[in-house]
């Protein structure tokens, strides 16, 4: 309720000084009115004007463009994707649809549970400047499905379009931990921690490369330099379980290529070696930086 009342003020303050000027017409037609005994003529027309005023004025949206789409975006930031939603139809009901308010949109239906809308969105912005927030998106839902092949596809997309983005670096490191992959995470991940040194995320999925990698005794000790809680310290280690079977499972799946004949899809192809221990996805989506 505190942030909804925190965006209805701000939208009520972009009023300017002409409603200010309306108010004080008002209460000088109010005056005129309650001296009118009769209760018609020029009392009973101010005080209809002032109610169509007042009917017009209601809930009115930021007066800029630019204010507009930062009021919906600091509604996301507070977890307000629903109602996110909703401004952003107004929005593009006055202004038109941008790439921008098409973003919006998809990150909001991704975080409300509608990927195919939400992938749908994403996909109308590869054409777009923000390109690079389609694939990492794409992406993103592919891993939610448990598609960690296809999530690092996207998101490597991605990163060959924002090559210092230290958050999709580590979301690409993540989803090739996940596929199996423990070599191909190290790069993006090694790069994603020094250009972000201060992200628990980004921190998180370098101990797990490190569990991974086999590297036990160093990933405890970032654990325990990084002050991690018994909470989190479990989760990466389940982590770690996860993509060991995915390890073995893609092994077992290079094994058995060799034997496919007539260009028949195997069971050990990355797509199913990703769906070992696939988690719900909330949680993935908690593995992943938002």
């Amino acid at each position: 309720m505190a942030h909804c009342l925190s965006f209805d003020y701000l939208t009520r303050c972009t009023r300017t000084a002409r409603c200010a000027v309306a108010l004080a017409a008002f209460s000088l037609l109010g005056a005129c009115a309650s001296k009118d005994v009769v209760g018609y003529g020029v009392g009973a027309q101010a005080e209809r004007a002032a109610m169509a005023q007042q009917a017009a004025n209601r809930d009115p949206a930021p007066d800029t463009p630019g204010m507009y789409l930062g009021l919906i975006d600091q509604m996301q930031s507070q977890g307000l994707y629903f109602a996110s939603l909703a401004h952003i139809d107004a929005y593009e009901k006055q202004y038109g649809v941008s790439p921008d308010t098409i973003l919006l949109r998809a990150d909001a239906l991704r975080m409300t549970d509608q990927p195919d809308a939400a992938a749908t969105a994403y996909g109308q912005l590869l054409k777009t400047p923000l390109a690079t927030r389609g694939y990492r998106g794409l992406g993103l839902i592919a891993g939610a499905a448990g598609d960690f092949a296809h999530a690092a596809q996207e998101l490597q997309q991605a990163v060959q379009l924002a090559p210092t983005d230290a958050v999709t670096l580590s979301d690409l490191g993540y989803a090739r931990l996940r596929d199996g992959d423990v070599n191909g995470a190290r790069v993006p991940l090694m790069k994603a921690a020094e250009l972000d040194q201060n992200n628990p995320k980004i921190v998180s999925n370098m101990v797990l490369y490190l569990l991974a990698n086999g590297d036990q005794a160093q990933a405890l000790a970032v654990m325990n330099q990084q002050k991690f809680t018994p909470d989190v310290r479990a989760a990466i280690r389940s982590d770690a379980a996860n993509v060991a079977a995915a390890g073995r499972a893609q092994a077992r799946g290079s094994l058995a290529q060799p034997q496919q004949q007539f260009g028949q899809a195997g069971a050990g192809t990355g797509t199913v070696a990703s769906a070992q221990g696939i988690e719900p996805a909330p949680r993935l989506l908690q593995r992943f930086a938002q």
